[in-house]
């Protein structure tokens, strides 16, 4: 029998939140579209190769992308998301 899924002790919200507080002034919480291009660098990351690639992969593209305007950093994302879909069939 599988044990039951207990409930996070903090939402995403609070947890960024939380991670924020402890960056050097200037970070910000990623805009929906950033959290979903994020999620779905992630998630193709984990299927294309060994599931440690994906917080990596993402630390790196942030990195990469910072200086952009949200925006621009979420369409990027997309961007790149999609054409490692194409590559790797993910």
């Amino acid at each position: 029998m599988t044990p039951p899924h207990a409930e996070p002790a903090l939402s995403l919200s609070a947890w960024l939140h939380l991670v924020l507080g402890e960056l050097p002034d200037g970070a910000a919480v990623p805009s929906a579209g950033e959290q979903t291009a994020i999620l779905d660098l992630a998630r193709v990351a984990a299927h294309a190769s060994e599931r440690i690639a994906a917080p990596i992969s993402a630390y790196l593209v942030g990195l990469t992308l910072r200086a952009l305007p949200a925006d621009e950093r979420a369409a990027a994302l997309q961007a790149l998301v999609a054409h490692l879909e194409r590559e790797t069939g993910a």
